[in-house]
């Protein structure tokens, strides 16, 4: 902060009233001509919401189970119906940026949302090793199941502050740098 006001031979007083630069918009104009136009937009907004429930009444059952030591069995058969849906929406994401950004995965304006959602993958998957391998007992698989769960809610939070983003960039379109020639995909 220091060495930018002083490189450039401006003071903390001069540069406060100055307005601050927007960053780049979160989609170029044919990106979001690409979000707007595909189908795999209208699946991603059917599924997100459908994964949510699902993972609440997974989360109930497991909580249910740890606490009661029954439906042991139940809970099991959630957490599995948990990592299909989001093993299904991770697959048809990848093809919604694939078709939108032109990058399966880790498309600049999702990386960090992508970078949690491979933790989440890899907790869910983790579970679904345990269990299928028959390691470890109940309440450590349901540990890990739990920590998939927690990283979840952690990665939804973004997706959410992303669609937020998304729909405020939408209304004041000006707000937002242009975006280089070069970051735009072919």
């Amino acid at each position: 902060m220091r060495g930018d006001a002083i490189s450039s031979g401006t003071t903390r007083r001069q540069s406060a009233g100055a307005r601050k630069p927007s960053r780049r918009p979160l989609y170029t104009a044919q990106e979001r001509h690409r979000r707007d136009s595909t189908r795999w937009t209208l699946v991603q907004g059917l599924l997100a919401p459908f994964q949510f429930a699902v993972f609440l009444t997974s989360l109930a059952l497991v909580i249910h189970s740890l606490l009661t030591h029954r439906g042991t069995g139940l809970a099991d058969l959630s957490v599995v119906a948990k990592t299909l849906t989001l093993y299904a929406i991770m697959i048809t994401g990848s093809i919604w940026e694939k078709v939108v950004f032109g990058r399966w995965l880790f498309a600049p304006a999702f990386f960090w949302e992508d970078v949690v959602s491979m933790l989440v993958i890899a907790l869910h998957t983790a579970y679904l090793a345990m269990l299928l391998g028959g390691i470890g007992t109940f309440e450590q698989r349901m540990a890990i199941a739990l920590a998939g769960y927690a990283t979840y809610v952690i990665n939804a939070g973004q997706f959410l502050l992303k669609l937020r983003a998304a729909r405020l960039e939408a209304q004041n379109p000006d707000n937002a740098l242009p975006t280089p020639s070069w970051a735009v995909a072919a």
